[in-house]
């Protein structure tokens, strides 16, 4: 019996997959390909992950459109707008694996929009050079996740969506399980399991104005990786989305999608005038995301934005056609949360926090993480995009990696002679969880999330500087001094308040190692921007590496291999006609 007189639930898998999204969906399909026994678990349904609001679509070098495409030039793409900071080997797996991904879900039934001919359609996501980004209106991500779930389902592959983990189990330096408790009913879960694959997500959600729903993206991956001996790499290195809607407060930060600027929107400050004339005369609103939200962010805070703190995007001019047919969630969204229709009236946004491009520390070839039996993809993970992710990639990345990861942590499984399972770890973690329930301190976890957020949306946000950064970290330093007196209250609708408690356990730890990466990265590159150095530094050409206790360490880039370095190096015509920066 546990402290609360619940019975722990024991359950014993091969491999356990922690996040139901696209790419714990795809590692938990090759595992069940390969014969190996496997279980999914969330905390979000499994039809309503961070996956479905991908909007845009996914990259490969088919030449469906443009012939001349080669993996190579996607991986020099890619790497080139990383700010040479993603890991070349990673660029090149994924490049060199992006058509296989789009052929299983093709054969999956993915219904990919398609040429007359039956050849799958592919646009311009730009920054990239040719026509790679393949795409299902503008509801690319939900489509995978539905194809990938009907995968799933075929293979009779068990997911469980009302479970949250809490910690991983390691003894002698290797995964053995994982502790946790059902939402629903507070029943604490102990899982056996030979090998973990971490796909729970980034650390988005402690921004105030972000893309992420409530209770997603908290730093959960962070603190399970961390706590289990895992490091994590680039935190500091944050998408700002340009677009995220300001009103209702509680939708605060929801995109909405590029495709918007690709079919001709036009940002406009308080004043009328359309500002990215100022920062990027050629591209405009096709400039990469990190100049457009650099530039959102200055024209708001230099006081030509409006009384709410966003600027104006603009499609009202486009033909109302055009919109109902190329941005339909767009228009749903905002006449469903603001009664506005885009096709009359400008939409107020801002930049909001929207992808983390850092995560745990993972090699290239399998993504394990440094400890036996632990592994890491997509969001959770590094490595692919640097200081500036291409739109597109992410999805691509979820299909590759949760190919080769699930394949790799079969064959670990499989040459696994023995597995320590320690008490004391799963005391540690049972302990843990008790202390919350019964403990008699009176803060309380939502109230204090909202003080982290504005702390990190504050101190670390899309431009930081030394002084801004050290203010943040004193005020880090008293939070976590009420997160010990935190207590957690379920009660008959469930056990959220547990699981809040845990998301700013995560959140708390995820705020730490930014801040301290941001504040060891004193440069400008890509999405870090740095008031105090504006310039970009050679010195600082590769990863900031965190970990608790220990803090910060940098790691030097690899060079890109001779298949696409040069590609990488040289100046591609980027001639914004036809084109999206991401």
């Amino acid at each position: 019996m546990t402290a609360t007189g619940t019975h722990e639930r024991l359950i014993s898998t091969s491999a356990l997959v922690i996040g139901t999204g696209g790419a714990g969906l795809r590692a938990a399909i090759e595992l069940a390909e390969r014969g190996v026994q496997v279980l999914a678990v969330g905390k979000r349904r499994k039809h309503d992950a961070h996956t479905t609001l991908a909007a845009g679509g996914i990259n490969a070098a088919l030449g469906t459109m443009d012939p001349e495409d080669s993996w190579q030039q996607h991986a020099a793409d890619t790497l080139r707008e990383s700010y040479f900071l993603a890991d070349p080997h990673i660029v090149e797996i994924v490049a060199k694996n992006a058509a296989r991904g789009i052929e299983d879900l093709d054969r999956w039934g993915m219904p990919f929009a398609r040429e007359a001919d039956g050849r799958i359609s592919q646009r311009f996501f730009g920054a990239h050079l040719y026509r790679r980004t393949a795409y299902a209106g503008d509801y690319t991500g939900l489509e995978i996740q539905r194809t990938l779930l009907r995968r799933a389902q075929e293979l009779q592959v068990p997911i469980n969506d009302s479970v949250y983990i809490t910690r991983l189990l390691v003894g002698d330096g290797k995964i053995f399980g994982a502790y946790g408790f059902d939402i629903v009913d507070g029943t604490p879960v102990v899982i056996h399991a030979d090998a973990v694959i971490l796909a729970a997500g980034g650390h988005t959600r402690i921004w105030r104005n972000t893309s992420s729903r409530r209770d997603e993206n908290t730093g959960d991956s962070f603190r399970l990786a961390a706590l289990a001996g895992a490091r994590i790499r680039d935190a500091e290195l944050v998408q700002f989305h340009p677009s995220g809607i300001l009103e209702p407060a509680d939708a605060a930060g929801l995109l909405v999608s590029e495709a918007a600027r690709g079919e001709g929107g036009i940002l406009r400050n308080a004043l009328g005038e359309r500002f990215m004339e100022k920062y990027d005369p050629e591209r405009m609103e096709l400039s990469t995301r990190d100049r457009v939200a650099l530039a959102s962010y200055t024209e708001i805070i230099e006081g030509r934005g409006t009384t709410n703190g966003g600027v104006y995007l603009d499609v009202s001019h486009l033909p109302r056609e055009q919109i109902l047919e190329k941005l339909p969630r767009v228009y749903r969204n905002l006449i469903d949360l603001q009664m506005l229709d885009i096709t009359t009236t400008p939409i107020e946004i801002a930049p909001t926090a929207h992808y983390s491009m850092g995560g745990v520390w993972v090699s290239a070839e399998e993504h394990a993480t440094g400890v036996d039996g632990l592994y890491a993809i997509g969001e959770a993970a590094s490595g692919l995009h640097g200081a500036n992710r291409l739109g597109g990639n992410s999805l691509i990345e979820l299909l590759v990696y949760g190919r080769l990861t699930g394949g790799d942590a079969a064959e670990y499984i499989t040459g696994l002679t023995t597995v320590n399972r320690d008490p004391a770890a799963v005391a540690e973690a049972r302990g843990e969880m008790q202390q919350l329930l019964t403990g008699t301190g009176e803060e309380s976890p939502r109230l204090l999330q909202r003080q982290l957020r504005n702390i990190m949306t504050e101190h670390v946000g899309v431009v930081r500087s030394e002084e801004g950064l050290t203010a943040g970290l004193v005020k880090l330093n008293e939070l976590e001094a009420r997160v010990k007196n935190l207590t957690a209250h379920p009660d008959i609708a469930g056990f959220d308040d547990l699981a809040h408690a845990f998301d700013l356990y995560g959140s708390m730890l995820a705020a730490r190692a930014t801040i301290e990466s941001a504040l060891a990265r004193k440069e400008t590159r890509g999405a870090h921007n740095r008031s105090d150095f504006p310039e970009q530094s050679d010195e600082y050409r590769g990863n900031m590496v965190w970990s608790p206790g220990l803090g910060v360490t940098f790691e030097p880039a690899s060079e890109a291999p001779d298949s696409f370095r040069a590609l990488a190096e040289q100046q591609i015509d980027d001639s914004p006609v036809g084109k999206l920066a991401e």
